[in-house]
C-alpha cells in the first residue's frame, strides 16, 4: 500500500515562518513536521511507500528526503506547476497510485492507530474513509430557543456542541482520481461531496485523540513546544 502525502501549499497562514520554508519542513521539535508524518505512517500502519505531493518550495522537500532510503522508505514525487489545494494537488499523483491508498494532509501529526483505519476501509468496502475527529466546544453566547409563535421555550447559556471534524487522513480507492478535474484548484471537500452526490460508500472512522493540527502560527508554536519538552529540553 502506498500512502499520498500533499505538501505542495503555501502556508500563508504560517507567514513569516513559510517565507524561506514549505509548511510541511517546519521543524516540530527536532525533525520536520513532514518526518513526523512517515515516521507515524510507517510504524502505526506499515507503509514504506510515499508519493509525495509538492509545489511550492519542492525542492527543499526533495534534498531532504531523496528517495527515502535514508528514512527506510521509498519515495517518489508528484509534481504540481503550482499550489492546487488539496485535491487538485492529489490528482497529480495519479500515475504513482493503482490500489487502494491512504492520503494526508502534509500540517498535521497524528497518533492513533493507521493499520485498524486501514483494515475498517477494506472491511466495509469503502470507496473513500475519512478520518474525524470527535470534537467538543462551549459556544461564547447562550441560545434562547422558542417555538412558531415567537414563545421562549429554553435558553441554555453556553450550552455545549459536539461533532466529528475532518483531521486530513484518508483511506481511498484509486477511483477518487477520476471524481477531481485535472489541472484546476480543487477542494477534498468538493471531491468526497461528488463521490457521495453518485453514491460512492463514504464513510468515516472516528478518534478521540490522537491528531495535532498545525495550521496557523499559534497551532505551530504550541506543537513545536510540546515536541521539545518531551524531548526534556525544556
Amino acid at each position: 500500500m502506498k500512502a499520498v502525502i500533499l505538501a505542495g501549499g503555501l502556508g500563508t497562514r504560517l507567514q513569516p515562518y513559510t517565507t524561506f520554508l514549505p509548511k510541511s519542513m517546519l521543524p516540530v521539535g527536532e525533525k520536520p513536521l513532514l518526518e513526523h508524518l512517515i515516521e507515524w505512517m510507517r510504524k502505526s500502519g506499515g507503509i514504506k511507500d510515499y508519493v509525495l505531493g509538492v509545489s511550492y518550495l519542492r525542492n527543499m522537500i526533495e534534498e531532504y528526503f531523496g528517495d527515502g532510503s535514508r528514512f527506510g522508505v521509498n519515495i517518489e514525487y508528484a509534481v504540481a506547476p503550482r499550489p492546487l489545494a488539496t485535491a487538485g494537488q492529489l490528482k497529480f499523483a495519479e500515475r504513482f497510485v493503482d490500489d487502494t491508498f491512504v492520503c494526508a494532509y502534509g500540517d498535521s501529526i497524528f497518533d492513533f492507530n493507521l493499520r485498524k483505519m486501514i483494515a475498517h476501509h477494506k472491511r466495509s468496502r469503502l470507496f473513500t474513509t475519512m478520518g474525524l475527529l470527535e470534537y467538543k466546544t462551549h459556544l461564547q453566547y447562550g441560545f434562547v430557543e422558542m417555538n412558531k409563535g415567537n414563545i421562549v421555550t429554553a435558553w441554555k447559556e453556553k450550552p455545549e456542541i459536539k461533532g466529528n471534524i475532518n483531521i486530513g487522513c484518508y483511506v481511498m480507492e484509486p477511483g477518487i482520481f477520476k471524481l477531481i478535474p485535472p489541472n484546476r484548484s480543487y477542494g477534498m471537500d468538493q471531491v468526497i461531496r461528488k463521490a457521495m452526490d453518485q453514491r460512492k460508500r463514504v464513510g468515516g472512522f472516528v478518534i478521540k485523540k490522537g491528531f495535532m493540527d498545525i495550521g496557523d502560527k499559534k497551532s505551530y508554536r504550541q506543537a513545536h513546544k510540546h515536541f521539545i519538552e518531551k524531548l526534556g529540553k525544556i
